[in-house]
């Protein structure tokens, strides 16, 4: 295992983003579609927050089995924003960060993803899924 490997050789480049002006129904749709559970959130090409699928199941019903939950969750939906319901206090690392070192933000601070930026444009997202496959192709 090569301790000095960059992020990017295990980061996911089209990243799937949302925009402060989108809604949380279109969010729920990209995360069900890609079958992914992050999504940074983007000005520009500025990252200013990350919504993950836990935030929009603390808001709501969305994997209720009830036949209401549809409708429930447009209710709720609209009652928030992406901005108020994404975390804004986010660590990002650069595209030559270690994996080693990621490894060890998400470690410590119990993330699940770090927006990849550099020279303030986003340009990848890295997961503990990444870092889970990366492991597992060294052995």
């Amino acid at each position: 295992m090569k301790k000095r490997t960059p992020v990017s050789d295990i980061m996911t480049k089209k990243v799937i983003a949302l925009r402060t002006s989108d809604d949380l129904e279109k969010a729920e749709g990209l995360f069900k579609k890609h079958h992914i559970r992050h999504i940074p959130v983007v000005s520009g090409k500025e990252v200013i927050g990350m919504l993950s699928y836990t935030d929009l199941l603390r808001i709501s019903f969305a994997d209720a089995i009830d036949d209401f939950a549809d409708e429930v969750d447009t209710v709720v939906y609209n009652m928030f924003t992406i901005e108020q319901v994404m975390a804004k206090k986010l660590i990002t690392v650069s595209s030559d960060t270690t994996i080693k070192e990621v490894a060890e933000i998400l470690a410590e601070k119990e993330f699940h993803a770090l927006p990849v930026v550099d020279n303030e444009i986003l340009v990848g997202i890295v997961t503990t899924t990444d870092l889970i496959k990366y492991l597992i192709d060294q052995y």
